[in-house]
Parts: C-alpha cells; sequence; structure tokens
C-alpha cells in the first residue's frame, strides 16, 4: 500500500512539475526569443541545430553547464590536450558518461540527457516519499507529509534542474538510496550507491559522514542497538552511568554515554571504505591519462572558487548581500559598490541578494533537521554545505548555492513535517515556490545566468 501511495504521488509530482517547466521556457522563448547571450557556450549538434522546433523543446534542458556535460559525453575529457581541456575535469563521470551510453543506443543527446534526468528524479522523488513516511513511523499525517515533500522537491524554485542535462538528479537519488539502505543495514548497496555518488560530484564522498553516523548510532532497521558498547558504557542517553563513567560530574557523564556508539562495530563496516572509491577511480583515470590526478579541484580556479576558512563564504556572501542592497538602493550604475563580474552592478547586486536570500531561508531548515529529524540527515546537510560555504566564489561568493541546496533532500522533508499542520502555509508556499520555478526556468531557457 505504501509502495502505491509513494508511486502515485511520486508520478503525479513529476510529470505536474515537468509541465509547468516546459510551458513557462517554451512560452518564454516564444515570446522574448532565445536571448541577448544565446552564443555563450552552446555548441551546434550538441544544444541546437535540431531545426525550430527542436531547438525550442530543448531549451528548458540545454543551457550553461548542460553544455559541459554534452561535450564531455561527444569527446571525452581529453587531458591529453592540457589546459584547453582541462576546465573540463570539474564535471564528474558518472552523468557524461550514462549519457554517452544512452545516446549510443538511439536517442540524440540532449533527448537522452532529459530521458536520464527525468528517470532519476522519478527514483529521487519515490525514495523522498518512502523516506519521509520511514522518519514519521506510524503518525496519522505521514502520508501528507510524505506527499509534500515529494511535493516541494519538484516544484522548488531551483528544479528546473532536475530535468535539464546536468547531474542533479542523479546526484539527489544516489544520496537518498544511500540513506534508505543504510537505514535498513544493507551495506554493500550502501557502498555502491556511495560509490556512484562519489562519482557524480565532488560532494558525494561526504555521504560517508551521515553513512557512519548510521552504522554507529542508527536508527536501523536491521536491528536493535547493542545494550552496551565493549567497555561496559551505556549506550541509551537515559541509561545508567557506566562503572568508566563515574568520576565525571553527572551532566558529563551522561554525555559522555551518549557519545558512545550505540551499534558495535562489525566485519560489514568495510563496506563503507568503498563509499570513496568512485572519486578515486576518477582520479586514477586522470593519472593514467598523464594529468594531474588532482586536476578536478584544480579546474575550480577557472570559476574564481577560493578556500575562505570553514564556512567562511557565510561572511562573504553576507557582505556581497550588503553591498548589493546599497547598489540597488543608490538606484545609480556609475559607482559600483564591488566588482561586477560582467559589468552590470545591477545585475550583481540583483544575483548576490538572491544567493543569500536563498542561504537565510536554508539556515532554519537546517536548524529544523537538526531538531526533528535522525542526526545522520543534519550531519549530512552539514557536511554538503561545507564544501560551497568555505570556497566562495570571488565576486559572487554563494555562486550556485540554490543549486546545491535543492539536492540536499532533508531540507524538504522537515519542512513537509513543519508545513503539514499548516495547510494554508502549505498551499502558499508551493504556489509561491512553482511560480518561482516557472521564472527562473523561463530564464534559463532564455540564456540567463540562473543559480
Amino acid at each position: 500500500m505504501q509502495t502505491d501511495t509513494a508511486v502515485r504521488d511520486s508520478l503525479r509530482a513529476l510529470v505536474l512539475s515537468r509541465l509547468l517547466v516546459w510551458a513557462s521556457a517554451t512560452g518564454a522563448i516564444l515570446a522574448f526569443g532565445f536571448g541577448p547571450v544565446r552564443g555563450a557556450f552552446n555548441p551546434p549538434g550538441l544544444t541546437r541545430g535540431f531545426g525550430p522546433l527542436g531547438d525550442l523543446l530543448a531549451a528548458p534542458a540545454a543551457r550553461w553547464d548542460a553544455s559541459w556535460y554534452l561535450v564531455i559525453a561527444h569527446y571525452g575529457y581529453r587531458p591529453d590536450l592540457g589546459s584547453f581541456t582541462a576546465s573540463r575535469t570539474a564535471f564528474f563521470p558518472l552523468y557524461p558518461l550514462a549519457l554517452r551510453v544512452l545516446s549510443s543506443v538511439g536517442p540524440p543527446p540532449v533527448l537522452a540527457g532529459v530521458l536520464l534526468s527525468l528517470a532519476a528524479l522519478a527514483l529521487a522523488l519515490y525514495g523522498i516519499h518512502r523516506l519521509t513516511t520511514l522518519e514519521l513511523g506510524g503518525l496519522p499525517h505521514a502520508a501528507r507529509a510524505a506527499r509534500l515533500a515529494v511535493a516541494l522537491v519538484a516544484f522548488a524554485p531551483m528544479a528546473v534542474f532536475l530535468s535539464a542535462v546536468y547531474s542533479e538528479s542523479l546526484y539527489l537519488a544516489l544520496s537518498v538510496g544511500v540513506f534508505w539502505f543504510a537505514r535498513h543495514g544493507r551495506w554493500a548497496s550502501v557502498a555502491a550507491l556511495g560509490a556512484l555518488a562519489a562519482a557524480t560530484r565532488s560532494a558525494g564522498v561526504v555521504l560517508l559522514v551521515p553513512v557512519l553516523v548510521l552504522y554507529l548510532y542508527g536508527p536501523r532497521e536491521d536491528r536493535a542497538p547493542d545494550a552496551a558498547a565493549p567497555d561496559g558504557v551505556a549506550l541509551d542517553r537515559t541509561s545508567a552511568r557506566s562503572p568508566a563513567a563515574r568520576h565525571w560530574p553527572p551532566v558529563a557523564a551522561r554525555h559522555l554515554a551518549w557519545l558512545r556508539p550505540r551499534y558495535r562495530v562489525r566485519r560489514d563496516i568495510v563496506w563503507l571504505a568503498a563509499l570513496p572509491a568512485g572519486l578515486g577511480a576518477y582520479l586514477a583515470y586522470l593519472a593514467l591519462a598523464g594529468a594531474d590526478p588532482l586536476l578536478p579541484f584544480h579546474a575550480q580556479d577557472v570559476w574564481g572558487r577560493r578556500f575562505a576558512g570553514p564556512y567562511g563564504g557565510v561572511w562573504s556572501g553576507a557582505v556581497a548581500a550588503f553591498d548589493g542592497a546599497r547598489q540597488l538602493l543608490s538606484g545609480q550604475e556609475h559607482h559600483a559598490y564591488f566588482t561586477p563580474v560582467d559589468g552590470n552592478p545591477f545585475g550583481a547586486a540583483a544575483h548576490n541578494l538572491t544567493l543569500f536570500a536563498f542561504l537565510a531561508l536554508a539556515l532554519p531548515a537546517l536548524l529544523g533537521v537538526l531538531r526533528r529529524l535522525p542526526l545522520a540527515y543534519g550531519a549530512y546537510v552539514l557536511a554538503a554545505l561545507a564544501l560551497p560555504l568555505s570556497y566562495p566564489v570571488g565576486a559572487q561568493p554563494l555562486m550556485s548555492l540554490p543549486r546545491f541546496l535543492l539536492v540536499l533532500f532533508p531540507l524538504a522533508m522537515w519542512l513537509a513535517m513543519w508545513l503539514v499542520p499548516r495547510p494554508r502555509a502549505a498551499r502558499a508556499l508551493l504556489c509561491a515556490s512553482a511560480l518561482a520555478m516557472a521564472l527562473f526556468g523561463a530564464a534559463f531557457a532564455t540564456w540567463h545566468w540562473v543559480a
């Protein structure tokens, strides 16, 4: 019964949200044309050249970074060409490899990419539905929360990327699968999906953090927690203190006992060592091809990413947003309060304000995840955000942050749980989110930079 409900809710959200994406994007092109920077990175035969109708239908899927994936799928990384192709290595290989395999059996590359993203999105939505139901147990509102969580992901403001030729859907499906199998103690499946996620994007390796938390602390469906750790320390936060902790003050002793793993380490923990295997295989390929194996990380220099300390991008983003607000309130472009990337202070200011707004909205959701969901979910969000928030981009410190937030599904799970007893707020938020998705989809299709 739960499976049928999850399939029905997921397919409904998938179909309705994608219809809205294509309708808004193609409508914008018919009304305003393809946009002023159509030639930015628009290789013929890959993102255009399909005839008037083909170019129109491909617009919501083949823009900006989609060109990188299509080029890699068609030509490969070609590390032998040195700096000319070094930027390609910033895009991890699983998505373009799957794209190449799928397009080799018939569909053109753009259509293959859309089909791949849609299939992954369907699996991701189904998994989010099942995970939300699992975490809420037998509560009467579990089904409504799961349905709402799926809708919040499918109609998220940046959900246009979930059907584009981008790796977001694939990574989302793999990361949801990692959580599902870890919750059920199926560590071989966790290792396989985690390795694939690490080969999909650089953030995939941080899935090791929540997997370790679930392995040691749970909750787990495969077996009950062990009664005590090997040294006799009590594992339950409410149980009596062990002899080893009696010399500690009462409060400190309780916290010390809580930090002890609730599950003993067994031989199946060796599966967890395979999670970074996808990243390792990619770096090994580059080394065997005669390139620097760390090239994917050096390639980020092209986009101006620099280490600013742990989560230092939060401060940089706040400063950029403040300067952007000053720029817009000044009403003039002659004096810029910062160095805009494209020479348009108003456009850059609006981007920085938008990016910081996404971060500001994500912080309460992160706190909600830490309070309401098992610890592994909050640990995952914190670890995943450490990468973009520690390596800001020069004049646009939080660049691409909304896309990174899009795949952090625990945020949507908590928001759905919070909104279930507030149906009016849920309807208003879903409508606003769907409208934002339509607007961002129209901007994306007309070659305006989004996220």
